[in-house]
């Protein structure tokens, strides 16, 4: 959507209803007779004008930094894609060099190719959020280490020099990347500042207008200032609101008018800033998929060695339990798989009667790889006499999912995982607790980890996870909460309600 034809939405949802007005038009009033009439005396003609050419530089000023704000905004989407990308080309790297992986190569140059194919494409987008020069830095960066790459490609070399200077030119091209997006980023924020600060300056002039106009027009611009005053107010604080109701059909009716407008431009700019983050973070969830099924594929290999080098010694129900074994890891990579991509892409709530513990050794047999890199042991306390949860089962394995996993990274090799469930009294109420004894968090840490994109992870998080989960928890009537001491450990609680139990009848 662009700015004016967001900005002719406002209007219309705004203007009452048969006026045709919008912001910036000049109002007029007639009398009986249908001739124009004054409604302010003449010795306030030269206020009026004042108020007019107020709103005419306060409008020009927002056109401006709405127009600044698309561009830095849309620049923002196309470089949030590329550190994604470049996210990438990294973890490639480590697999070339550290695994000695053929087609992490050739996935690193198909990303470099696409990568510079955006460039060229979105340059009329990006030049004028940057500037020439810096597009021109990030376009040499890329080709340098394109350059690199292609050396590397060609002479299929894993020496260290390679892989030192391969490395060196990808820190530099993501620091710059990232470098710039910071850059950008203030410069939105700066943007968004100043609007604020023009908004409170205008507000400023209108009142000490209003304060010498009172004794002539208290009645009829008192009740419109209230409104602006406190849309000001709710626009400083994010709340970005509109003015319901008839808009006087004066110069305050022309003021609110235009503050719904720029209100409505701002929360469309916020939606596509987050909308544009969130797009950045699935590219880094998708880059951990090569991460996840890297053990099965080691699995499988060693299993076809194997089997290949003793195949005339095995008789044939060896060879079917080989056989069986590499279905298994098979079964394995799909289900990683799935659950990634449903974790990316999550399926609209589908609820019916479900056994809270079968869905906790279901994750347990998702995550158990990462258990038994991590040298992870888990305490199972689950009580067998719980009542079934109306659940969506699939969405609360994502919750049990991110916890647990989160539990693994911020634990050290030998650490123990509790998890317990139980029910209340009544039966009404499934708890489960997920106790972690990795290194904690600090209270101001534990009161953000719940708010979208928070991460203590740096580039390696989304701050997403425990968001979503949340959000699954809540969809379900339930509640989660946690705890945490540093060096101590983290504790999760989720509440959910048991399903309602039928009494029996005779019939």
């Amino acid at each position: 959507m662009d700015c004016s034809s967001s900005r002719a939405w406002a209007c219309s949802s705004t203007a009452p209803s048969g006026t045709g007005r919008c912001a910036g038009s000049t109002p007029k009033r007639r009398g009986a007779s249908g001739t124009k009439t004054m409604t302010i005396k003449r010795t306030l003609i030269l206020h009026g004008v004042i108020i007019i050419g107020l709103l005419a530089l306060m409008g020009m000023f927002a056109v401006h930094d709405v127009g600044t704000l698309t561009t830095s905004s849309r620049y923002m989407e196309i470089q949030e894609g590329l550190n994604a990308s470049f996210l990438q080309m990294r973890l490639y790297e480590k697999n070339y060099f550290l695994f000695k992986d053929d087609q992490a190569m050739r996935d690193i140059l198909s990303i470099i190719k696409a990568a510079g194919k955006t460039l060229d494409s979105f340059s009329d987008a990006m030049i004028p959020a940057i500037g020439e020069a810096k597009y021109q830095a990030l376009r040499n960066s890329l080709s340098q280490y394109e350059h690199e790459a292609q050396l590397i490609a060609e002479s299929g070399t894993r020496d260290v020099v390679a892989e030192t200077t391969l490395r060196e030119f990808g820190r530099r091209l993501l620091e710059l990347s990232t470098r710039l997006t910071r850059e950008e980023r203030a410069k939105i924020d700066k943007i968004i500042t100043k609007a604020k600060r023009g908004m409170l300056a205008s507000f400023l002039i209108f009142l000490v207008l209003a304060v010498f106009l009172t004794p002539l027009i208290y009645r009829r611009i008192f009740s419109s200032m209230k409104k602006v005053t406190m849309l000001a107010r709710d626009i400083s604080k994010g709340r970005f609101r509109i003015i319901d109701g008839k808009v006087p059909d004066d110069e305050m009716g022309t003021v609110i008018t235009a503050m719904n407008s720029m209100s409505q431009e701002l929360r469309l700019r916020e939606d596509e800033l987050v909308q544009s983050k969130k797009l950045g973070s699935l590219g880094v969830l998708t880059a951990g998929v090569a991460h996840e099924i890297t053990n099965p594929l080691n699995n499988i290999s060693m299993i076809a060695q194997t089997y290949q080098e003793m195949y005339d010694m095995l008789p044939r129900e060896k060879r079917i339990e080989f056989m069986d074994q590499v279905l298994g890891e098979c079964e394995r990579i799909r289900a990683i798989v799935v659950n990634l991509l449903d974790f990316a892409k999550p399926k609209v709530a589908s609820f019916s009667p479900g056994d809270i513990n079968e869905v906790i050794n279901r994750t347990l047999g998702l995550v158990q790889n990462m258990l038994d890199v991590s040298d992870i042991e888990v305490h199972l306390d689950l009580d067998s006499g719980i009542p079934t949860v109306n659940m969506d089962k699939h969405q609360i394995n994502q919750v049990f999912v991110n916890i647990i996993t989160n539990a693994i990274q911020a634990m050290k090799p030998g650490q123990d995982l509790t998890i317990r469930t139980t029910t209340t009294e009544k039966r009404d109420e499934v708890h489960i607790v997920i106790e972690d004894t990795g290194k904690g968090m600090s209270p101001e840490t534990l009161s953000h980890i719940f708010d979208p994109f928070f991460s203590t992870k740096g580039v390696d998080g989304t701050g997403l996870g425990l968001s979503v989960s949340y959000g699954i928890v809540k969809n379900h009537s339930g509640t989660i909460t946690a705890s945490s001491e540093v060096d101590k450990g983290t504790t999760f609680e989720i509440h959910l309600p048991a399903t309602p139990q039928m009494e029996d009848t005779d019939e």
